[in-house]
């Protein structure tokens, strides 16, 4: 019996493997033939994850040959072409129209705004309008809302195209690239959410809503929203937990999502809680795939693909717990949307990603080996290889890679995930004109001062505390400036966790050997670019 199986990229890795455990052929489509799980899957075929009618066709055929069990995705934007297969040949699935709803997002705000779900005002732009002027549309916007405001694709994920836009000057650029990433040619303006983001999976079965993981995402770096990491579970009062939780299964219900995956990211506002976004599948970013399972010993794939398969998800039946809908939900409803039910989790997993500075890469190494066992994983982007392009991310798919660290203790799994992307070095090529430019502080006139400082600006005064030169071969770590030592800086932590006398000390391991250093040009480099400047600059004398 067949298993379909949309997506052969890394993150529908443990559905491959899930469908083979439960005793399928795992059958796997892409439009990529060098996608990474492709070597798990019993049998590839090249197709494009948004052809659905050719999707429909293959899947006729896996009929005929031995049977279709399931036809499944987790990680993907293609839902919908799921539900669109599954609808047509009467299979397990959440229905196309529901589908449809999680999946592009000015039909999600509509039906949210429908039935009273806590959702941002918005307003949907197509690229006809955006090519009669930027000037009148930006106008008509603003008489909406007000900055800050989102613009984002209707239907991209990973935050491709998304981007806060907090003046006139950045609106253009903005409203261009998110109607570039979406495959339909439509933007969605949104009211900026202001508060602390979580992102929530479920499982939708015979009327029943249980939570599958429950993390904080840590999102920074304005005007993008990049998710440098999320720690599972998210550790918030039970009120606001299940306020969070009840506002999600109301919206999941309001999308109409009856049979499968449902994901959220939702935020806790000054008004409670509003939803970003709801999904009609499992969450990517290692989160259904890797830190729930670890977290909570529940292979979530797994149960995923047994309700697709039209079987009993034992798992989720043994150890869910039943949630309360908070008062203030229910008073909008004539009936409970669903029963609330959630899986606790028993330990901690925080997942860290490592970003770096714009270049081209040399190579990449740990600065000091790491054996702390709280480390699960590492998973370097299959792009930072020698001569590689690597540069601050704009999205969610431009980070260099990612850690994760599982402990009882929830601190300890933070600091064991952070304190091992801080020792991840990626070596640029010296003397590049990409690489200049970071250091020179030339920005793109639309993006504000993005990317950002490691450590932050000096003053002229402060910078007139630093002179001479650093003598060849010295150690770096007795010749940090005074003013560096002080207060202001020297809790600071760049983006991958290094303070700046780590990142002194960082150097004189990678670089016993040095020619001799413009202190202020050196100092100057590493409040701009940390440690990997640091390396560059002197690499590049």
């Amino acid at each position: 019996m067949n298993c379909l199986i949309l997506g052969a990229g890394l993150m529908q890795k443990p559905a491959i493997l899930s469908a083979k455990e439960l005793g399928y052929k795992a059958v796997v489509i892409d439009a990529d033939d060098k996608a990474v799980s492709i070597p798990y899957a019993d049998e590839f075929r090249k197709i494009d994850l948004k052809a659905k009618d050719e999707i429909l066709e293959f899947a006729k055929e896996l009929q005929n040959r031995g049977g279709l069990k399931a036809v499944f995705t987790a990680g993907t934007d293609f839902s919908a072409s799921v539900s669109y297969v599954c609808e047509k040949l009467n299979l397990p699935s959440h229905s196309f129209s529901a589908a449809s709803n999680a999946s592009v997002k000015t039909l999600m705000r509509e039906c949210f705004e429908k039935n009273e779900v806590p959702s941002p005002k918005f307003m949907k732009i197509s690229k006809e309008e955006l090519s009669s002027g930027c000037e009148n549309l930006l106008g008509a916007i603003k008489n909406e809302l007000s900055f800050p405001f989102v613009i984002k694709p209707v239907d991209n994920m990973g935050a491709r195209g998304c981007r806060m836009v907090r003046s006139d000057v950045e609106f253009e650029s903005a409203i261009t690239a998110a109607i570039k990433y979406s495959r339909t040619g439509y933007a969605i303006v949104e009211e900026y959410m202001e508060g602390p983001e979580y992102s929530i999976d479920a499982l939708v079965y015979n009327g029943t809503f249980t939570v599958t993981g429950f993390a904080e995402r840590h999102i920074y770096y304005p005007p993008y929203f990049i998710e440098v990491g999320h720690t599972m579970p998210a550790i918030l009062p039970e009120k606001i937990h299940d306020e969070l939780i009840s506002v999600f299964a109301l919206g999941a219900k309001a999308l109409g999502l009856s049979c499968g995956a449902a994901k959220a990211d939702i935020k806790y506002t000054k008004n409670g809680p509003m939803i970003g976004e709801i999904a009609g599948r499992l969450s990517g970013g290692y989160m259904s795939g890797w830190t729930y399972p670890y977290s909570s010993d529940i292979n979530l794939t797994k149960n995923a693909l047994q309700i697709a398969c039209n079987e009993e998800p034992v798992q989720l039946l043994e150890r869910r717990i039943p949630v309360q809908y908070t008062p203030s939900i229910l008073c909008k409803l004539n009936k409970k949307p669903y029963e609330l039910y959630e899986i606790p989790c028993i330990r901690t997993a925080a997942e860290r990603a490592w970003i770096s500075i714009p270049g081209t890469v040399e190579y990449m190494e740990n600065i000091t080996e790491y054996t702390d066992k709280a480390i699960f994983d590492t998973l370097p982007r299959a792009a930072v290889t020698l001569g590689g392009e690597v540069d601050f991310p704009r999205n969610n798919v431009e980070k260099c890679g990612n850690i994760i660290a599982v402990s009882h203790n929830h601190q300890i799994a933070m600091e064991a995930a952070e304190d091992a992307v801080s020792n991840i070095f990626i070596t640029l090529k010296p003397n590049t004109k990409k690489t200049d430019d970071f250091l020179n502080c030339v920005y793109q006139s639309d993006e504000g001062l993005f990317p950002p400082d490691a450590f932050g600006r000096l003053t002229d005064e402060e910078l007139n505390h630093i002179s001479g030169i650093i003598p060849e071969d010295a150690k770096i770590a007795d010749n940090i400036p005074e003013v560096l030592k002080s207060e202001k800086y020297n809790k600071l932590k760049d983006w991958n966790y290094n303070t700046i006398l780590q990142t002194a000390q960082k150097f004189d391991i990678l670089r016993r050997s040095h020619k001799k250093l413009d202190a202020r040009t050196f100092w100057k480099a590493v409040m701009r670019g940390g440690i990997q400047a640091a390396v560059y600059v002197s690499d590049s004398q």
